[in-house]
């Protein structure tokens, strides 16, 4: 099985990641995981050993990527069975950043990095408008040569239910 998911920040494809995880016993990947070196804030892999273990990842039997990068990684898009748009209305989407911020300032939620208020503008102010306005679209004709493949859904239960009936047909 292997699942890419796309969307803005706050859409809800780590959490339907997690959920695809745990239904079918496997892993999943975010790709900022792919671009951020998580050992000290603000530090980028070179490009070299962030495609290096995107290739890694593809060349496995089974997996799950999840992430909004679609400039590069072209190769997760091509080796996945389905791919995942999720579309969230945009007042939800903004909803769950700022619940996430909250949550993970509290202490009540991981996060892989520093939840700050600029951090929390620049999602729903500049990343998921600039998404909304321009990379949606962009996301839309690069996928278009797998349309027998993608599927656009407006939320985790959508994308949830449509790989339940998926693998249904499949057992």
């Amino acid at each position: 099985m292997r699942i890419r998911i796309i969307g803005s920040c706050g859409s809800g494809k780590s959490t339907a990641a997690r959920q695809l995880a745990a239904m079918y016993g496997i892993n999943y990947y975010e790709t900022d995981n792919l671009v951020w070196d998580r050992s000290e804030e603000g530090l980028r892999y070179p490009v070299e050993v962030r495609d290096r273990m995107l290739s890694d990842i593809v060349r496995q039997e089974s997996w799950i990527i999840e992430g909004v990068h679609h400039k590069w990684g072209f190769e997760s898009f091509e080796a996945a069975e389905y791919i995942y748009i999720i579309q969230p209305n945009p007042y939800i989407r903004d909803l769950r950043v700022v619940r996430r911020f909250i949550r993970t300032r509290f202490g009540l939620e991981a996060s892989n990095y520093k939840q700050t208020l600029s951090n929390l503008r620049e999602m729903i102010f500049v990343w998921n408008k600039q998404y909304d306005a321009v990379e949606l679209s962009a996301i839309l004709e690069m996928t278009k040569v797998f349309s027998h493949k993608v599927y656009r859904v407006k939320n985790i239960r959508e994308l949830v239910s449509h790989q339940s009936e998926c693998r249904k047909t499949f057992v």
